[in-house]
């Protein structure tokens, strides 16, 4: 389960998350439940695969609008820079970004496991 402290301890900026959700607590963790089953890195990272930057940027930059409503910095950070190299449109390497994104996942993942 999530709680305040977990998220705290995971790096998240609890206090500006609150801030968005008008410091209620409970629709604060819920938001941060519902991001969990996405699948939108797993799509990033097959539209980069692919060549498809134009797509790549739109789930790129989607998916850093979730995290950073969310204020969930370890894993917003790496979705950020990955976002910043798409709006150029640039080729570069994105592997070390996607694996540390989904690595910050996983360990939010695991938060909400126990």
């Amino acid at each position: 389960m999530i709680t305040i402290e977990k998220l705290k301890e995971y790096g998240a900026n609890v206090e500006e998350g609150l801030g968005r959700c008008m410091n209620n607590e409970a629709f604060y963790i819920r938001l941060v439940e519902m991001v969990l089953p996405d699948d939108k890195l797993d799509i990033l990272e097959q539209r980069i695969s692919s060549g498809d930057l134009d797509g790549a940027f739109e789930t790129a930059h989607s998916l850093k609008g979730m995290y950073g409503n969310l204020s969930l910095t370890p894993i917003y950070m790496p979705v950020y820079e990955i976002t910043e190299h798409l709006r150029g449109r640039s080729r570069i390497d994105y592997s070390a970004l996607l694996s540390e994104a989904k690595r910050q996942k996983k360990l939010l993942e695991e938060l909400a496991k126990g």
